[in-house]
């Protein structure tokens, strides 16, 4: 039963147990807590879950005994997320759609609609820390270093954070599974969705080949000896190893193949051995601008970068320029350092912002340090959405 004196918190409840949990806590600290499921991917197949989720969702609002709202943002995903995702993919860039999905959808179009059913506040599953500091909300690393997703929410602008609440920050998912269970959650045991937002665990090559054109061309080697046929550069990431079907290449060892570069231009993709991995390695990379977490910094400083989830924090010098973009020079060589994935800056736990990959400039090809943040190539690539 709600308590009429308490602030409402709506909680995106996802069918999933850390949002179950989330909601079972808030309403075990005496919050009016209600339950927001989101509908942003329909597609009667095997790999859409959004049916199933949404009857664990119902289920676990019934448990807890709290009212369960539900609301279609499908036609938005699709054109701010979606479509970014495939105009990145065809420029040969690698976009993280999870990213822009928390951005614009989950503290964007659904905050707003918790808002406008009357909550207060709101909040999710996610593992991080929101703390409030003299200079505002700030967000911070999760205890649990192994489940922390501040990665993937460091985009979304900062006075959205104002209203937001996450409750499994100080929590491990053990923790968590084991809250859900001694309170008898029907999802206790509900495998951890390890799919791409809201598509699914599918074949995700197979999913982009019915919506983006593959144009065969060349896999080459750096020094332009041709080893087998791609079916297209947006099927592919830098460091990719897996799905090259490249075979015995004459005078070459018996090593795995890695994906180095994208050339747009000839349509080539150009592939390195295990051995000459170290020609994927990056020093530094430019950004865009960077959406900032925190008061905005000038000048040069020193921060830890994530350019990719789970990678432990990189020490390095991070330039920022007059329009508000930054060129990072890493302390050690960079594996595969992706345009279209995303340098997020950290500062003993806290998440300062972040901003994408637009341009990578390889160790093998290092400037002179003055020069490096006015002309940041030669590059993987430098177009931008």
């Amino acid at each position: 039963m709600s308590n009429s004196a308490a602030p409402r918190i709506i909680v995106g409840l996802s069918g999933g147990v850390d949002s179950a949990v989330a909601a079972l806590l808030l309403r075990d600290a005496g919050y009016d807590v209600q339950g927001l499921f989101m509908s942003n991917w329909e597609e009667d197949d095997a790999f859409c879950t959004a049916a199933q989720d949404y009857q664990d969702a119902r289920a676990v609002a019934a448990e807890l005994g709290i009212v369960l709202h539900r609301a279609d943002f499908a036609d938005q995903y699709r054109a701010q997320v979606f479509g970014y995702l495939l105009d990145e993919y065809r420029a040969g860039r690698t976009p993280n759609p999870d990213v822009l999905c928390n951005r614009e959808i989950k503290f964007g179009l659904c905050l707003d609609h918790a808002l406008r059913l009357g909550a207060q506040l709101y909040a999710t599953g996610h593992y991080a820390r929101r703390l409030e500091l003299a200079d505002g909300a700030a967000l911070y690393q999760a205890q649990d270093g192994a489940k922390d997703q501040s990665y993937f929410l460091h985009a979304v602008p900062r006075a959205r954070f104002a209203r937001v609440r996450f409750p499994l920050g100080e929590l491990t998912k053990p923790q968590v599974r084991e809250r859900a269970r001694r309170a008898g959650l029907p999802v206790h045991d509900k495998p951890d969705s390890t799919g791409i937002c809201f598509i699914g665990e599918r074949p995700f090559a197979q999913f982009l080949g019915r919506y983006l054109q593959g144009s065969p061309g060349p896999i080459e080697t750096l020094d332009g000896r041709r080893v087998g046929e791609h079916r297209g550069l947006p099927f592919y990431t830098l460091g990719q190893r897996a799905g090259l079907a490249i075979g015995g290449a004459r005078g070459c060892a018996q090593e795995p193949w890695y994906v180095a570069h994208k050339d747009t231009t000839r349509n080539a993709l150009l592939v390195v051995q295990r051995h000459e991995q170290h020609r994927l390695e990056a020093g530094a990379v430019a950004t865009g601008a960077i959406n900032w977490l925190c008061e905005p910094r000038a000048g040069a400083f020193r921060a830890g970068v994530r350019l990719r989830y789970r990678q432990p924090e990189q020490p390095a010098v991070v330039s920022m320029r007059a329009d508000g973009t930054a060129w990072i020079e890493f302390d050690a060589p960079q594996r595969a350092a992706t345009p279209g994935q995303f340098a997020v800056l950290y500062e003993q736990g806290r998440c300062l912002g972040g901003g994408v990959i637009e341009q990578v400039r390889l160790q093998s090809q290092q400037h002179a340090p003055e020069a490096a943040p006015a002309h940041a190539a030669p590059v993987h690539a430098a177009r931008r959405a």
